[in-house]
């Protein structure tokens, strides 16, 4: 009988952290048979047609409640959360149970530091392994007091079924670049504005045609200043389907500059689109300048239409290699044959 894996989502959507632990749960098929805890929404319902044991739960109390029987049924079991009420509640159970736990606590980060990071310190010189999915989560955690000595870093990575099936862009063959893709959500800190301000301030900017997909509260005013503004931008809202918009575009812009990881980059990847980023954050540290990926001075509107026209005015041949270089990192970088054996090698270790 296999081991137990249970993962506690602090979501119930399926935005990058919950499809991450999905696909990690999909690696570890035949080491564990897992069970995937989620407030209700897509992410159960996804968990349920991949085949895994869902559970909902709406309160720290009903979570401690399913969380419960699942301890009492295994001797021992791996455990990851993204939740500091998640771990704590596991920590507390098995005072009582005294199971051999494998506890990873998944840090995806986010803009807010002291939900994002400030809280996990809590967890310091506990049975509590964190993993941080970048070498920039890993520097804000430990600025947040968090005990580095207790964090590895493991990056995300994309399936390999969803990289062999991602609908892919044509290579370049000198055709002019200026579709533009933007796949977040807008909210202020993903820095939208800043590709609005560059368009504004840089009349040849102005001439990219861009789709934005995603929504969030700060939409409306970005819609009503594009208005203002007569900038050839389309707001397409969320699309089930975005991957096969985004191999439509010349070029995807990531904005965000405290981005954690940025999981559209390594999807820009599959779909032979070359990446702008900024160069800070997480994002950043995904792509190397002029090699796979390009960077802008980061909350700098002026950098990013500057690099917009340089990249516009680049060679055929200098794009498409750029989107061979980042074809080889999602085969090494971002695999998942290596990504879930650095989870499998951690978890098998502490449950040996």
């Amino acid at each position: 009988m296999k081991p137990l894996l249970v993962y506690a989502l602090h979501s119930g959507n399926l935005y990058g952290t919950e499809r991450m632990a999905l696909s990690t749960a999909s690696g570890l098929v035949n080491e564990f048979d897992s069970v995937i805890m989620a407030p209700p929404g897509p992410a159960l319902e996804e968990a349920r047609r991949t085949g895994f044991e869902a559970i909902a739960f709406e309160s720290p109390l009903q979570f401690a409640m399913a969380l419960r029987p699942l301890l009492a049924r295994a001797p021992k079991l791996a455990f990851l959360a993204t939740g500091v009420m998640h771990s704590s509640v596991c920590l507390a159970w098995n005072l009582l149970y005294r199971r051999q736990i494998a506890h990873l606590h998944l840090v995806h980060g986010g803009a807010a530091e002291h939900l994002s990071y400030g809280r996990k310190a809590k967890l310091n010189h506990r049975p509590v392994e964190f993993v941080a999915v970048s070498s920039y989560v890993r520097e804000r955690l430990i600025a947040n007091g968090v005990n580095a000595a207790q964090i590895r870093v493991i990056e995300n990575f994309l399936p390999a079924a969803k990289v062999a099936a991602a609908p892919r862009r044509r290579a370049f063959a000198g055709e002019p670049l200026r579709r533009l893709a933007v796949i977040s959500r807008l909210d202020p800190e993903k820095r939208v504005d800043l590709l609005l301000d560059a368009l504004e301030q840089d009349p040849a900017a102005a001439r990219f045609e861009v789709r934005i997909f995603g929504t969030g509260w700060n939409g409306d005013a970005l819609k009503q200043r594009v208005a203002a503004s007569k900038l050839n931008v389309i707001f397409e809202g969320f699309l089930p389907n975005v991957d096969q918009e985004l191999a439509k575009a010349d070029l995807l812009v990531h904005l965000c500059p405290v981005e954690p990881f940025g999981l559209a980059i390594i999807e820009a990847m599959a779909a032979g689109v070359p990446v702008l980023a900024p160069d800070a954050g997480g994002a950043g540290s995904l792509v190397e300048d002029g090699v796979s990926g390009f960077h802008f001075e980061a909350d700098n509107a002026q950098s990013l239409a500057g690099m917009l026209n340089r990249i516009a005015a680049l060679p055929a041949d200098k794009i498409n290699a750029v989107v061979r270089a980042g074809d080889h990192l999602l085969a090494t970088r971002f695999s998942e044959s290596e990504r879930v054996a650095d989870y499998r090698r951690i978890l098998m270790e502490k449950l040996a």
